[in-house]
Protein backbone atom coordinates (compact mmCIF):
# COMPACT_ATOMS: atom_id res chain seq x y z
CA UNK A 1 0.00 0.00 0.00
CA UNK A 2 1.69 3.41 -0.99
CA UNK A 3 2.60 5.76 1.82
CA UNK A 4 2.46 3.03 4.94
CA UNK A 5 5.30 1.30 5.89
CA UNK A 6 5.24 -1.73 8.12
CA UNK A 7 7.85 -2.58 10.89
CA UNK A 8 8.47 -6.06 12.96
CA UNK A 9 6.43 -6.04 15.76
CA UNK A 10 9.56 -6.76 17.98
CA UNK A 11 11.06 -4.19 20.19
CA UNK A 12 11.58 -1.35 17.79
CA UNK A 13 13.61 0.76 20.34
CA UNK A 14 17.55 -0.63 21.47
CA UNK A 15 18.09 -0.73 25.34
CA UNK A 16 20.41 2.97 24.97
CA UNK A 17 17.67 4.54 23.26
CA UNK A 18 15.55 3.35 25.67
CA UNK A 19 18.36 4.83 28.63
CA UNK A 20 18.13 8.49 26.86
CA UNK A 21 14.73 8.26 27.12
CA UNK A 22 14.41 7.76 30.71
CA UNK A 23 17.25 10.38 31.29
CA UNK A 24 15.14 12.94 29.59
CA UNK A 25 12.17 12.22 31.71
CA UNK A 26 14.20 11.79 34.70
CA UNK A 27 15.96 15.14 33.34
CA UNK A 28 12.73 17.04 32.34
CA UNK A 29 10.75 16.02 35.74
CA UNK A 30 14.22 17.03 37.85
CA UNK A 31 14.08 20.57 35.99
CA UNK A 32 10.35 20.95 36.87
CA UNK A 33 10.93 20.45 40.19
CA UNK A 34 8.35 17.38 39.86
CA UNK A 35 11.05 14.80 42.05
CA UNK A 36 14.35 15.12 43.40
CA UNK A 37 16.94 13.07 43.41
CA UNK A 38 20.24 12.27 44.95
CA UNK A 39 21.66 10.17 41.92
CA UNK A 40 20.10 11.01 38.64
CA UNK A 41 22.12 7.80 37.55
CA UNK A 42 20.59 4.99 39.78
CA UNK A 43 16.98 6.21 39.17
CA UNK A 44 17.73 6.69 35.22
CA UNK A 45 19.22 3.57 35.43
CA UNK A 46 16.09 1.89 37.53
CA UNK A 47 13.55 3.40 35.23
CA UNK A 48 16.01 2.14 32.28
CA UNK A 49 15.38 -1.46 33.80
CA UNK A 50 11.57 -1.01 34.37
CA UNK A 51 10.86 0.56 30.77
CA UNK A 52 12.92 -2.76 29.49
CA UNK A 53 10.85 -5.25 30.97
CA UNK A 54 7.39 -3.73 30.24
CA UNK A 55 8.53 -3.58 26.69
CA UNK A 56 10.29 -7.48 26.69
CA UNK A 57 7.01 -8.39 28.18
CA UNK A 58 4.85 -6.80 25.66
CA UNK A 59 6.89 -8.29 22.87
CA UNK A 60 6.64 -11.97 24.82
CA UNK A 61 3.11 -11.25 24.30
CA UNK A 62 2.91 -10.40 20.89
CA UNK A 63 4.63 -13.30 20.00
CA UNK A 64 2.45 -15.59 21.91
CA UNK A 65 -0.51 -13.97 20.05
CA UNK A 66 0.89 -14.44 16.96
CA UNK A 67 2.04 -18.14 17.76
CA UNK A 68 -1.51 -18.70 18.56
CA UNK A 69 -2.58 -17.14 15.72
CA UNK A 70 -0.69 -19.32 13.07
CA UNK A 71 -2.12 -22.41 14.62
CA UNK A 72 -5.82 -21.01 13.39
CA UNK A 73 -5.13 -19.29 10.45
CA UNK A 74 -7.13 -22.10 8.01
CA UNK A 75 -10.18 -21.28 10.72
CA UNK A 76 -9.55 -17.28 10.57
CA UNK A 77 -9.28 -17.69 6.43
CA UNK A 78 -12.66 -19.54 6.57
CA UNK A 79 -14.47 -17.75 8.44
CA UNK A 80 -12.92 -14.60 6.83
CA UNK A 81 -11.74 -12.71 10.00
CA UNK A 82 -8.77 -10.41 9.13
CA UNK A 83 -5.42 -10.84 11.67
CA UNK A 84 -4.96 -7.50 13.14
CA UNK A 85 -8.44 -7.63 14.45
CA UNK A 86 -7.86 -10.82 15.37
CA UNK A 87 -4.30 -10.59 16.39
CA UNK A 88 -5.68 -7.97 18.84
CA UNK A 89 -8.33 -9.74 20.69
CA UNK A 90 -5.98 -12.99 21.15
CA UNK A 91 -3.59 -10.52 22.42
CA UNK A 92 -5.88 -8.97 24.81
CA UNK A 93 -7.32 -12.05 26.40
CA UNK A 94 -3.21 -13.12 26.99
CA UNK A 95 -2.67 -9.89 28.66
CA UNK A 96 -6.31 -10.38 31.11
CA UNK A 97 -4.93 -13.85 31.73
CA UNK A 98 -1.75 -12.99 32.73
CA UNK A 99 -2.61 -9.63 34.81
CA UNK A 100 -1.06 -7.65 32.52
CA UNK A 101 -2.70 -4.08 31.43
CA UNK A 102 -1.90 -2.68 28.24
Amino acid sequence: MPGVRYFDLKMRATDQEVQYLARKIIRTLTTAGRIDCDNEEAVVMGLTGALLKEIRQEDALNEEARAILMSHSSTMARDNITGLDMFRKVKRELAKKKGIIL
